[in-house]
């Protein structure tokens, strides 16, 4: 709801702005312009996200998204050790892991509610250790293929979209790491 006033607001200083000084055709043409390019985005990134959707279920289907997770389920086990016991709150983990790594963040969120939904049955409504840690590594996720972000550069007009693909490991990977870190440490502060 915030977010929705502070678009608005800006929207409406912007054709006040525009109108003082003279410049109405000039907002007007830019709106419309903006709408075209963000009905296009919008496209674009629809088409990827269909494409690796795709992907994600030929390889759901074929074998290989159950052989990622029995990959990942020693890595994951060990940070998500009470959920480890449980093994289809680990099959929603590691799928939701398996989705971020193939940048398809719209299709790992259904997997990590699922996951958060599974580890909260019986809590008292506070979030456990496990849960903030799905959520850090949900929301830092390393990514091995970027498509969100390489269909947004290529839309742009990118002619290497995918040339970021170092730096996004890098970041990617660093952020992981520091959001494990720091939900351990505070795992570890709230405790005493």
């Amino acid at each position: 709801m915030t977010m929705a006033v502070v678009w608005t607001g800006m929207v409406v200083v912007s054709v006040l702005c525009g109108l003082a000084t003279g410049r109405g055709d000039q907002v007007a043409a830019a709106a419309v312009e903006g709408a075209g390019a963000a009905v296009e985005l919008c496209l674009s990134i629809g088409g990827m996200l269909c494409l690796w959707m795709g992907v994600m279920e030929v390889m759901r289907r074929s074998g290989l998204a159950d052989g990622l997770s029995r990959l990942l389920s020693p890595v994951l086990g060990r940070l998500f050790p009470n959920a480890a016991g449980d093994r289809e709150t680990m099959d929603c983990i590691c799928a939701n892991v398996s989705a971020n790594l193939l940048g398809l963040g719209n299709a790992a969120t259904p997997l990590g509610i699922q996951a958060a939904q599974r580890m909260s049955r019986g809590s008292s409504g506070r979030a456990s250790d496990e849960m903030c840690m799905l959520v850090v590594c949900n929301t830092a996720s390393i990514q091995l293929i970027p498509t969100t972000v390489a269909t947004v550069r290529a839309a742009a007009g990118s002619q290497t979209p995918f040339d970021i693909l170092p730096a996004v490991w890098l970041a990617s990977s660093l952020s992981v790491g520091v959001g494990i870190l720091a939900c351990k440490l505070l795992a570890r502060v709230w405790r005493n």
